[in-house]
């Protein structure tokens, strides 16, 4: 795989090797731009196989000829030897979101990153029927212009998510390069060593394995748009799912019991992040979260065998029982290990004492 240096305006050129002809253009273009190229740094960000799609389709690829470079807008072509390619890399615009005073939990925070608790009911970035007020309208106003905003993205520094009524720990970048550290870490899941999240449930009853791991792939539900749900995984040909369903990761560990076995406080480590996922997975084997809205909907008997101050306590959480209380991760600008711990907010503590009590 051979690749130009960078040049000003963000575009790279590659050039298809011999061993590599016959692949997708996208998952191409995704191997190749990730790879460094020879004598020179990689481009500036890093994109991701759904980025360079949209790339393509925007008209930002371009094939190398006698008549100079014609755009291709076909992702699934297939490229062939000796082909030379060219990809355009906008640069990134400027953040859309307002910045607007809304308190914030600061764990850490240095030059290129920033730590924050972010609460339930907080949304993390604008969103049709979110417009504002959400975690990025507060880093807007805190950080200012040193908020990444890499690769055109409307998401200015955010690397991953938590649903609305997740609390828990989240990392936000504020430079381009700790942007293009982090991603990749997220993007790797922990397989590379790096990253590290763990999340605490309270599950309506006890797996019947204490320790174990859920590999099912999710997609979006067939009867219920709003909702998530797992898959059986077919492959195609070229190695691609076929189901529109993506490969989703679970490992779980029950670390208490209550009310008799009819709640489990769990913990959650993700090998993938998909929308949902702890919940869908949970909910797949039998045991969705407490106060889960929308996955949880089916265990309103159970909830009359807990004790009224529990069935209280329950209402006045409000929301699906999950806080991310873990997150570890390499420095992306120096190195250091980074490990941060929360404890439950106070709606899941007040649950789990009338649980216990």
């Amino acid at each position: 795989m051979k690749a130009a240096p960078a040049l000003p305006d963000e575009t790279i050129a590659v050039t298809v090797a011999e061993g590599e002809a016959g692949a997708r253009l996208d998952k191409y273009l995704t191997d190749a731009l990730a790879g460094k190229p020879e004598g020179n740094a990689a481009p500036h960000e890093t994109p991701s196989r759904a980025r360079i799609r949209q790339l393509i389709e925007e008209g930002h690829v371009a094939l190398e000829g006698a008549g100079g470079a014609k755009p291709v807008a076909e992702p699934a072509r297939r490229v062939k030897t000796g082909e030379r390619w060219r990809v355009t890399l906008p640069a990134p615009a400027p953040a859309k979101p307002q910045g607007q005073a809304i308190p914030l939990e600061i764990v850490y925070e240095d030059q290129d990153l920033i730590v924050v608790m972010k609460p339930a009911g907080l949304v993390v970035h604008p969103a049709p029927g979110n417009p504002d007020m959400t975690l990025v309208n507060a880093l807007v106003a805190h950080c200012g212009e040193t908020l990444s905003g890499i690769g055109g993205e409307r998401r200015p520094g955010i690397v991953h998510r938590l649903d609305k009524e997740t609390s828990g720990l989240m990392v936000v970048a504020k430079s381009d390069r700790a942007h293009k550290g982090l991603s990749a870490q997220f993007a790797a899941h922990g397989r590379d060593g790096k990253l590290a999240r763990a999340y605490t449930a309270l599950t309506w009853g006890v797996p019947a394995k204490k320790r174990g791991t859920i590999d099912a792939n999710i997609a979006r539900s067939s009867h219920n748009r709003v909702k998530m749900a797992t898959v059986k995984a077919r492959v195609g040909e070229d190695g691609d799912d076929i189901t529109g369903g993506r490969i989703a990761i679970t490992h779980y560990a029950v670390k208490a019991e209550y009310a008799g076995g009819l709640v489990a406080r769990v913990e959650c480590r993700l090998e993938t992040g998909r929308t949902h996922q702890i919940r869908v997975h949970m909910t797949a084997i039998g045991h969705p979260l407490l106060g889960d809205p929308t996955y949880g909907t089916g265990m309103k008997s159970r909830k009359t065998k807990l004790s009224v101050d529990a069935q209280i306590a329950l209402e006045r959480l409000g929301r699906q029982a999950l806080h991310a209380h873990h997150l570890g991760f390499e420095h992306p600008v120096t190195g250091e290990k980074m490990s941060f711990d929360a404890e439950l907010p106070a709606d899941m503590r007040a649950l789990v004492e009338e649980l216990e009590g």
